[in-house]
């Protein structure tokens, strides 16, 4: 595959993160070595992951795992589902839950936090919003309003990376395997 826009090699990457403060970790992660050809944009995506995924504490880390992972099976998005497959893995997250996203509806593994966050995800995907008859289950299972302004962030910030992902066609890693664990790909992947 040709690519759209040519990554960064990772020095070059290494060097644009360390002008703008982004850690020199994420810097060699495929994704930032495609937003590090633009470095103000790469810090302020960087910003808003960074406080999404280490220094806010208000939305459980399972529901947003849920979320991330519904968006990057429901999008294709095979590079989002595969690094979170990984997250997930690492926070603890039963394998059989990060699988049974791909049809919540008929799984008996989710609670009603869970379920009300996957719904939210389906709707805001499906609608671009989330329905009155959902929110209200948000409200009552998912938290207060720090919580809920943190999980519609969340849904958007991981439907935009799905989104620029898929149309930067940003490829795996080397040497990291896709789809686990079950080899199987939604019809949209990309």
């Amino acid at each position: 595959m040709s690519e759209r826009v040519a990554m960064l090699s990772k020095e070059d990457a290494i060097k644009a993160a360390k002008e703008v403060g982004i850690r020199e970790s994420m810097a060699s992660v495929n994704a930032y070595r495609m937003l590090l050809n633009n470095p103000q944009l790469a810090a302020g995506v960087n910003a808003l992951l960074t406080t999404l995924l280490f220094t806010n504490k208000t939305i459980d880390v399972r529901l947003r795992e849920l979320l991330i992972m519904r968006i990057g099976w429901v999008t294709g998005s095979t590079y989002e589902w595969t690094q979170h497959w990984r997250f997930a893995e690492a926070i603890g997250l039963p394998p059989e839950d990060v699988v049974a996203v791909q049809d919540w509806r008929n799984s008996d593994r989710f609670g009603p936090a869970d379920r009300a966050v996957l719904a939210a995800v389906d709707d805001t995907l499906e609608d671009g919003k989330i329905s009155d008859a959902v929110w209200r289950e948000c409200a009552a299972h998912v938290g207060g309003p720090a919580e809920l302004v943190e999980m519609v962030v969340a849904i958007g910030n991981w439907t935009m990376f799905s989104q620029l992902l898929r149309s930067l066609e940003i490829p795996l890693e080397e040497g990291v395997e896709a789809w686990p664990p079950d080899g199987e790909r939604p019809a949209n992947a990309g």
